[in-house]
């Protein structure tokens, strides 16, 4: 290797040397003015996951601050926020901790939240929600293999068989070998059914095959539908005529809910009442002739003799008739 090309990969390697250190500085520069001009948020978590001093803080993807530090506050731990100042953050904002890959660093993530809503002020506490982060899912992950091993185990055990005794399918075989004969009866019984279905025996076989005891059926259900429909029509008359009667129409309606009506019909009632009880008690003539013997005795007398005088009547004159009958009667 010449001089000069070792010359030049050693100021390249300067020159590189020099471009990191500059980046170096920018970024801690901007963190050090960003932690001199950015204003706090405070963010509680139950677990901070990892998060450390210096981590970022991203809306929507971009950087708007880093994690100034972190603390334990009672039962939970807290996370200082410093935001940048040119930044406002609406109160309905949510943070919550993420992972910006497999591998990568964990960074506090901000939603963007609802711009008309007012902004948090300096110091004061951001809503957080908790995140399932690559360790949980993992843990989840690994009890749900060791449950399905379990599983699987359990089920191995029993097709296989377990400290002697006969597997699924040597108990399944066993109970075949067993109940062979009854099996044959069951199948032969089950083709000889089939057999009379096919060739239109019994009430199924005829439904089956006869097309006439279909139309039959069909008939029927028809009749039922038309008689269903005839009940229907008379409960909606039925309750018409209920509608009517409670409108008061009608001579059943106005006797129910016509007060005029009712009231009449309680003086009527109320009437022959006091009539019925005057003639229990023999008062008035009608009353006198149904309780009084002493009417019926006078009339019955009176007929003797009348019947006496027409007698007599045959035997005198006109004259002496009318004369007769009147002696007589009186």
């Amino acid at each position: 290797m010449n001089t000069a090309q070792h010359s030049a990969r050693v100021g390249l390697l300067f020159l590189l040397g020099l471009a990191l250190i500059w980046v170096t500085h920018e970024a801690l520069d901007s963190k050090s003015s960003l932690s001199k001009t950015g204003y706090p948020l405070v963010a509680g978590f139950q677990n901070l996951k990892s998060l450390k001093q210096g981590d970022d803080i991203r809306m929507a993807g971009v950087r708007i601050g880093s994690v100034e530090t972190t603390q334990l506050a009672g039962h939970r731990v807290e996370a200082i926020l410093r935001i940048d100042k040119k930044v406002t953050i609406p109160s309905d904002a949510r943070a919550t901790i993420t992972s910006s890959g497999l591998l990568g660093t964990n960074y506090v993530s901000i939603s963007l939240g609802t711009p008309s809503r007012a902004p948090l002020a300096p110091g004061g506490e951001i809503v957080t929600y908790e995140s399932a982060d690559l360790g949980t899912v993992m843990t989840q992950l690994s009890e749900l293999g060791e449950k399905l091993e379990d599983t699987l185990g359990s089920i191995g055990s029993v097709f296989q068989g377990r400290g002697g005794e006969p597997s699924l399918f040597d108990r399944l075989n066993h109970l075949l070998s067993e109940n062979s004969s009854k099996i044959d009866t069951v199948m032969s019984n089950l083709e000889d059914i089939t057999n009379k279905v096919n060739q239109g025996q019994g009430t199924l076989g005829k439904l089956v095959n006869d097309p006439k005891v279909y139309d039959e059926l069909l008939a029927t259900l028809t009749q039922i539908k038309a008689a269903a429909s005839q009940a229907s029509g008379f409960v909606g008359d039925a309750q018409e005529l209920v509608a009517h009667v409670k409108s008061g129409q009608g001579t059943l309606g106005t006797l129910l809910y016509d007060q005029k009506t009712s009231d009449d019909l309680k003086a009527i009632t109320a009437n022959f009442a006091q009539v019925s009880e005057k003639l229990a008690k023999g008062e008035g003539t009608l009353g006198k002739l149904i309780q009084d013997d002493s009417l019926y005795t006078d009339a019955q007398a009176t007929l003797q003799k009348a019947d006496r005088a027409l007698g007599s009547m045959s035997d005198s004159g006109p004259i002496s008739a009318v004369g007769a009958v009147a002696n007589a009667l009186f």
